[in-house]
């Protein structure tokens, strides 16, 4: 489609420009935005399409207009913990229940923090999957979790918890902080702080803006056909294991994903205001670009100013570390290829290729993307409302990581 795309980017940055472009007019996109900051300062500004991809009368995407990201809210709920263990008030490595007593039942005394951050805690699915009204009960899930018997031995594996890392995150989060949930502790001590448009759990407020008559405040998320790969991407073709195992309802990885049934709509509003911390996150392209800068190093604001105090730094140099050490490496049991976490995030890899060896941030199935590259002082946000059939790479952003490398070098 022709694209319209607005915004700003920095002198040297207009081959981001050129890909973005190309996303829509190449890559099926219908409305989208991208954000870069490097060394704290924001260099690419961009946003355009519509606000929903099945209706021809929706509003345009406009600059503050923010989207459900999916799994890009576990790299924004993951900065919980850390900042927690930072401040002294959580142990990545004590038993998870320590602070959550009921968890220990059916085999998962072992379990560490540490297991639920770099998905080795055998809990990727339910023995029977809850209902969309049930996952809206925080309480529900965590009792659904606390009795659930691990599909493998604690800490001898990994596998991708598409759906209830966010649930134990949550779980967790509200019995280390004394009752106070994941999504408020996001609110209060990272994005007010840093003037994020990022919510786990999106307000009463915000809800009321978007539900205004021609609104584009929250775009509508919607099914897209696959695109082509992006020019000078490499073609591949999953594997047949990969493949049957989407289609068998009894493996893992579709149960993994089918963990709630029927599968919830997006664009509820309940779902959007639920606390779910793997897949509910709403956030601008803006809002993820800046969180990872500020993970890495001081944020400002402007294209060309300079960065702001060290105070707007959120990860101490050894939290840094931390976070993007490797924990898990190899033959993921859910997604049945090769996978590298740190905590809580993913890390640069074949199955997720990032900017460069040293990135981590987390991707959200259907397209959008958020991370950090220390080494280059790069951090990126990317968000979409067409929802193409890809896990962890996707060719959109992977086309505005090739400009970017073309950059900066």
């Amino acid at each position: 489609m022709a694209a319209v795309v607005h915004g700003t980017v920095a002198d040297g940055y207009e081959p981001v420009r050129d890909a973005f472009v190309r996303n829509f007019e190449e890559l099926g996109e219908a409305g989208a935005a991208v954000a870069v900051h490097r060394d704290g300062r924001k260099v690419v500004d961009l946003w355009g399409g519509t606000t929903d991809p099945r209706d021809a009368t929706a509003p345009p995407w406009e600059r503050d207009t923010a989207v459900v990201v999916r799994s890009a809210t576990k790299g924004l709920a993951a900065a919980v913990p850390h900042l927690l263990h930072q401040r002294g008030q959580l142990d990545l490595d004590a038993p998870v229940g320590t602070y959550w007593p009921e968890f220990k039942a059916n085999g998962k005394e072992r379990v560490l923090v540490r297991h639920l951050l770099a998905h080795r805690a055998g809990l990727p699915a339910l023995d029977t999957p809850l209902t969309p009204e049930q996952l809206l009960d925080g309480a529900h899930t965590a009792r659904a979790l606390a009795a659930q018997a691990p599909e493998w031995a604690p800490g001898t594996a990994h596998g991708y918890h598409p759906h209830t890392y966010g649930w134990l995150l949550s779980a967790l989060m509200r019995r280390a902080t004394g009752g106070r949930g994941l999504g408020r502790w996001f609110a209060d001590e990272i994005a007010r702080p840093l003037g994020l448009d990022a919510w786990i759990g999106l307000p009463d407020a915000v809800a009321a803006a978007a539900a205004a008559p021609g609104s584009a405040r929250i775009a509508r998320v919607a099914e897209g056909a696959a695109p082509p790969p992006a020019r000078g991407a490499v073609r591949t073709r999953p594997k047949r294991a990969v493949l049957d195992a989407w289609a068998d309802p009894g493996s893992l990885t579709r149960r993994a994903f089918d963990v709630v049934l029927p599968h919830p709509d997006e664009n509820d509003p309940a779902y959007r205001a639920a606390e779910l911390p793997a897949s509910s996150g709403v956030a601008t392209a803006r809002a993820l670009s800046r969180f990872y800068a500020a993970l890495i190093g001081p944020v400002g604001e402007e294209l060309t100013g300079p960065p702001e105090s060290e105070g707007r730094r959120l990860f101490t140099p050894a939290t840094l570390t931390q976070a993007r050490s490797q924990e898990s490496e190899g033959p993921d049991r859910v997604l049945l290829v090769s996978t590298r976490f740190g905590l809580g995030y993913m890390l640069h890899g074949p199955a997720a290729p990032m900017y460069g060896p040293g990135s981590f941030g987390h991707p959200g199935r259907g397209g959008s993307l958020g991370m950090a590259d220390p080494e280059s002082g790069l951090a990126l946000g990317y968000v979409t409302n067409t929802l193409h059939k890809s896990v962890t790479s996707d060719p959109r952003p992977q086309a505005i990581l090739r400009a970017l490398r073309a950059v900066v070098g």
